[in-house]
């Protein structure tokens, strides 16, 4: 079972939003069946049945083994993901373009390019899974605290000078069988904890870097 997989196909999003199925797949993350879901979920073993046929129909889910009780064989199936993650690329009519807009100040941009890297990110790993390799990537998840907006901007202003010059630096266009790598720096404010969180500063910023292979 993979980690995490990212659907882009409308019709598996569907199937896997769907409220009774969703929690299916949260519940197989350990193989179990029709039998074993149905009275947690308020279900009879037929409809269970039918709601396990879809996601696996689907792709979802893969059959573990086959149980015969009785005069009646028991499907065990298992979740082909521990977490699934929607590409923009299931909703292509409105899928975020960060083409469409280049401001390095505005959240929607922001989005635009976390979608994209959804969807890019995605496509690459799939690829990478069947030939069994290992997708080279790396990414940076990390908090800083700034005294004041004025400090903020003076960090963003100094991280754009370094990341020029290290682009500047290992950036080869010319080189014989090198590839192009996507880089993407984002800053934002850190969420508000819930009520009953331990305490922390709602004025944290979060920091995340992150670069992965273009496709």
């Amino acid at each position: 079972m993979l980690d995490v997989t990212v659907i882009e196909d409308p019709a598996v999003a569907e199937a896997a939003l769907d409220p009774i199925r969703a929690r299916m797949l949260a519940a197989l993350a350990t193989p179990g069946s029709a039998s074993s879901l149905a009275e947690p979920l308020g279900l009879s073993r037929q409809q269970a049945n039918y709601h396990l046929r879809t996601l696996e129909g689907h792709g979802l889910l893969v059959l573990v083994e086959e149980r015969r009780k009785g005069n009646m064989t028991e499907r065990v199936l298992q979740a082909t993901a521990a977490s699934y993650v929607i590409s923009p690329v299931a909703l292509p009519a409105v899928a975020p373009d960060p083409d469409r807009l280049r401001d390095q100040l505005s959240a929607q941009w922001m989005l635009a390019l976390g979608a994209r890297m959804v969807h890019e990110v995605g496509t690459l790993l799939a690829g990478a899974q069947q030939a069994g390799q290992r997708l080279a990537t790396y990414a940076v998840d990390g908090t800083v605290r700034f005294s004041s907006a004025a400090s903020r901007a003076a960090f963003a202003d100094e991280l754009s000078v370094t990341l020029s010059g290290l682009v500047e630096k290992y950036d080869d266009p010319a080189a014989p069988g090198g590839r192009e790598h996507r880089l993407v720096v984002a800053l934002h404010p850190a969420l508000k904890p819930a009520p009953d969180a331990l305490p922390h500063d709602p004025r944290t910023i979060a920091t995340t870097t992150a670069t992965h292979q273009e496709h």
